[in-house]
């Protein structure tokens, strides 16, 4: 007998998440030069201003029972206005009768929305389109799961829309369209490109995948995963795909309050189309009944007394001083055959080699740059399994946001050494 096979399917499809080994590596060896693991700023963390809010939560007898006793599914209905109000206000939406805080979903973190919409709408063998590459945790996800996560090509700008026509058409002319249930899309400084999608772009697409439905017979949805929107430090912010879901009922809106506050608190919302909302938090009630109600009090007040928005300035600086250092160090350690984009937002920078590299775990790129104390993240974890192209390999995610600032440059320095000795 095989020493699995008392396992269910679920558990036989899961491999270990590379996020986990990832980040037992930085955290095991803490002499490394971590440009891998996707943690937030350490030195940017409210910790004042959260003692402040913890004090004040816990100061009215009522009040503090009332964080410390179990919430709701749903979530805090206070958080969920708030939440609402926030989005709305980013948006420039109006609150009405398709954007209530009935639709708004609390969770441990955005990774439970994402998962548990995939739970709701995927049995195995059904289809998401995701960004080719994507966030490398959500394949993990699809891998669980059972769903094929059909790869579509990335421009500068986001999803290329020719080949998300052809791939929509190939689905059709396959006879298989009926099993593509949504469009996983990263829109702000995607994790890991830290490429954005245009608005207009966001409306096309929007249109094709609707303009499917009747064949597949069933509602086609978008999964707007928003993780590192309030991550910009640069330019002006794009409007979400909430604005073009006219009828509230296509567009799954998916943010997080770790990233932008304090990664610990493992508070994220989704914002959901009304014939999702109650799949979904019957699914929720299964995993967890309900999201941490202290967190989510925590939140609510950061949010009311404007703890949170003033918060996001010193954030952003935060980072873009830590990207702007990234950047200097790649241009300066950086053989010439490594090319990279410019980030406005987010965490990570992409640097792609020539493909004849292999930066793949267990490379002798990968081997010399851990022997030289650095880390990074492969970029073949990034894309999708497909018999239609091979895994690319000659990419490398690397994260300027939970490296101390002063090792940035080492760490750049170290890793450039090994690119420079690989001799492609």
């Amino acid at each position: 007998m095989n020493e699995t096979d008392f396992l269910s399917s679920l558990a036989r499809r899961s491999g270990d998440p590379a996020i986990s080994w990832l980040m037992k590596m930085t955290l095991d060896r803490p002499a490394m030069f971590s440009l891998a693991a996707g943690f937030t700023d350490s030195e940017t963390l409210p910790v004042a201003e959260v003692g402040e809010l913890m004090a004040e939560l816990l100061r009215s007898g009522a009040d503090a029972r009332a964080a410390l006793q179990y919430g709701s599914t749903a979530g805090d209905p206070e958080l969920r206005k708030l939440t609402l109000d926030y989005v709305c206000a980013q948006d420039g939406l109006a609150p009405g009768a398709a954007l209530t805080p009935d639709e708004v979903v609390i969770t441990s973190g955005s990774q439970q929305l994402l998962y548990l919409v995939s739970e709701v709408l995927c049995d195995p063998g059904d289809i998401v389109l995701v960004e080719d590459p994507t966030y490398f945790v959500y394949l993990g996800i699809c891998e669980a799961l059972g769903i094929d996560a059909t790869p579509v090509r990335m421009e500068n700008d986001g999803i290329a829309l020719d080949d998300l026509e052809r791939t929509l058409q190939s689905l059709k002319d396959s006879g298989r369209i009926g099993r593509l249930k949504f469009a996983y899309l990263v829109t702000y400084f995607q994790n890991p490109t830290g490429r954005t999608t245009g608005f207009e772009k966001k409306r096309e697409a929007l249109a094709m995948l609707r303009s499917c439905e009747k064949a597949a017979g069933h509602p086609i949805f978008a999964l707007e995963d928003a993780a590192y929107r309030d991550l910009r430090f640069d330019g002006p912010d794009t409007p979400s795909l909430k604005t073009l879901d006219t009828d509230g009922e296509r567009v799954i809106y998916a943010n997080t309050y770790t990233k932008p506050f304090a990664t610990g608190i493992k508070v994220g919302y989704g914002v959901l189309p009304r014939l999702l909302a109650r799949p979904v938090l019957r699914t929720k009630g299964n995993h967890d009944f309900g999201t941490a109600n202290l967190n989510q009090r925590l939140v609510a007040l950061a949010l009311k007394n404007g703890v949170y928005a003033r918060h996001l300035p010193v954030l952003r600086a935060g980072y873009r001083r830590r990207r702007d250092l990234m950047n200097a160090a790649l241009q300066q350690h950086m053989p010439k055959f490594v090319s990279w984009q410019e980030v406005r937002g987010g965490l990570y920078y992409w640097a792609e080699l020539p493909e004849r590299a292999d930066t793949s775990r267990g490379s002798p790129i990968f081997v010399n740059a851990l022997d030289h104390g650095v880390l990074y993240v492969p970029g073949d974890l990034c894309f999708a399994e497909t018999p239609a192209r091979p895994k690319p390999r000659n990419c490398m995610r690397l994260s300027f946001g939970g490296t101390p600032s002063h090792q940035i440059e080492e760490g750049v320095r170290r890793l450039g050494g090994v690119l420079k000795n690989a001799r492609l």
